[in-house]
């Protein structure tokens, strides 16, 4: 065991690659960066990211291929409970936060490390998702939080970076900061910090304008198993390979760009900028089919817990016992999710056009209302009358008032 050994969460950014010399030189640590691929990589950019982390000054460098396990355990729970965030955010950072401060306690076991770190500030979310999910799973490590501590603005930081030679993906007339991954990819900074304007292009990467998209829509159908999408038109992909085809066929759509204003867990608002074609794209069918197939009582009580589900995730809230509870009930409920949906892309929308299954509780011959409709109709007065019967009492005796 080293007290002076330390395992650092690593992306390759600005505020993890400055944070490596930092650690160094003001701490003495002995620096191991630990970087994890949840699928914000293209081939090859995971050896470009562990040679800038020893170019910065790492005693060494762990890459972790972490995509299929991040769909898997992660992004399936999310899409279960039809996760979102205000009703609008998919949990993409929110989701790989607990995935990757897993890896850096394994990475910590192995090397002897007492310490771990990561690279937040201390105005965001993910300095508590780190550091909660640290605590609940390996509450003996010691966390360090060299930028919140350091506490330099993002030019700043740029220009020690610079004064050092630390070679970091960000100048000054781009000074955006990006997350990414499998379900999503995330912008702020710059010009995204005033409300008022309108987001650059150059912010997006996953998706074309909603005016420059085909003219022509674009169908594709998602398959379903027990609540997870296991085929696109018929085909079986595994998760991880379906969320990116979903995602590159509705991007090329324009579908999935989101600017809102957020409450971050800190207490304060914050302008945000998602770019996640699959992620609400397959959430909206997951949604449809569940509307088609779990019973009216379960569908309702599901509803006013997703929204508590997702806050829980938002909040760093991943490894406790009401999100381990709540799983319980939401894998129950996926149970009976099977079918298929028929999504329709075009011009920034993805849109059900249609939607099948075998357990769905559609029938036709009840809802019908030609010669076939087999709902007896007569026994629909004494519905009523029963039905509204105590709002017919209230009003006799104290509706007047």
């Amino acid at each position: 065991m080293s007290d002076q050994r330390l395992v650092l969460a690593y992306s390759g950014g600005l505020d993890t690659s400055v944070a490596i010399r930092w650690l160094a030189e003001q701490k003495g640590y002995e620096v191991i960066a630990c970087a994890v691929d949840v699928g914000q990589a293209e081939k090859g950019e995971m050896d470009r990211v562990r040679q800038r982390a020893m170019d910065c000054g790492a005693a060494d460098a762990v890459v972790v291929d972490a995509r299929t396990e991040f769909a898997e355990d992660f992004v399936s729970s999310a899409i279960a409970a039809n996760a979102l965030y205000m009703g609008k955010y998919p949990l993409v950072s929110a989701l790989s936060r607990p995935l990757i401060t897993r890896h850096l306690v394994r990475a910590a076991r192995e090397t002897g490390a007492q310490v771990i770190a990561h690279g937040c500030t201390g105005k965001g979310n993910d300095q508590v998702r780190f550091e909660l999910t640290a605590m609940a799973i390996a509450p003996d490590l010691k966390v360090e939080a060299p930028i919140r501590e350091w506490g330099l603005s993002r030019d700043a930081a740029i220009a020690w970076a610079g004064e050092r030679s630390i070679p970091i993906p960000v100048k000054k007339d781009s000074p955006y900061s990006i997350d990414e991954n499998l379900w999503g990819r995330t912008a702020e900074c710059g010009i995204l910090e005033d409300p008022w304007a309108s987001p650059p292009e150059e912010v997006y990467a996953r998706s074309v304008p909603a005016e420059q998209a085909p003219d022509t829509p674009e169908e594709l159908t998602l398959t379903f198993e027990q609540g997870r999408p296991v085929a696109i038109d018929g085909d079986k992909h595994d998760l991880a390979e379906l969320i990116a085809e979903v995602d590159r066929r509705a991007g090329a759509h324009g579908v999935g760009r989101i600017d809102m204003i957020e409450d971050r867990l800190v207490g304060i608002k914050s302008r945000e900028v998602y770019e996640c074609p699959g992620a609400m794209t397959i959430l909206r069918a997951h949604r449809d089919l569940e509307d088609l197939c779990l019973e009216q009582e379960l569908a309702q009580e599901k509803r006013g817990l997703e929204g508590r589900y997702a806050q829980l995730i938002y909040n760093g809230l991943w490894f406790t016992p009401l999100k381990r509870a709540l799983d319980a009930f939401i894998a129950e409920s996926q149970q009976v999710v099977d079918g298929e949906v028929r999504v329709r892309l075009y011009k920034g929308s993805a849109s059900v056009a249609g939607r099948r299954s075998p357990v769905g509780l559609y029938d036709h011959d009840l809802a019908t209302y030609d010669e076939a409709d087999q709902f007896d109709q007569t026994q629909a007065e004494g519905f009523v009358k029963l039905w509204g019967l105590p709002t017919k009492v209230w009003a006799r005796r104290q509706g007047q008032r």
